[in-house]
């Protein structure tokens, strides 16, 4: 599990670089790519599907679904890399 926390971690730089670099590149104005953009780059076939799936296996939690969506990438892979990191991290050993 810290194995995938690291990774966690190190994709929510890569994320916070890109949205550096792009910001850089529009003259300054501040970009900022959400979880839902990061992945619909990534397979736009699977986020329609997942959406559709929580409309209608879900429909109640929908809208929380859909407002997770909308933090920015780095943000919320980030903390859940770092709260993993803190659950699974080294543990005393017994003396």
């Amino acid at each position: 599990m810290r194995l995938i926390a690291l990774i966690m971690i190190v994709a929510a730089l890569i994320l916070l670089g890109a949205d550096a670099l792009t910001s850089l590149e529009r003259g300054g104005e501040i970009t900022v790519r959400s979880f839902g953009a990061v992945w619909a780059a990534i397979n736009p076939a699977s986020l329609t599907h997942f959406k559709d799936w929580v409309q209608h296996v879900l429909p109640f939690m929908a809208q929380g679904v859909y407002s997770a969506l909308a933090i920015p990438g780095w943000g919320l892979v980030g903390v859940v890399g770092v709260l993993i990191a803190f659950i699974f991290g080294r543990r005393p050993g017994v003396e």
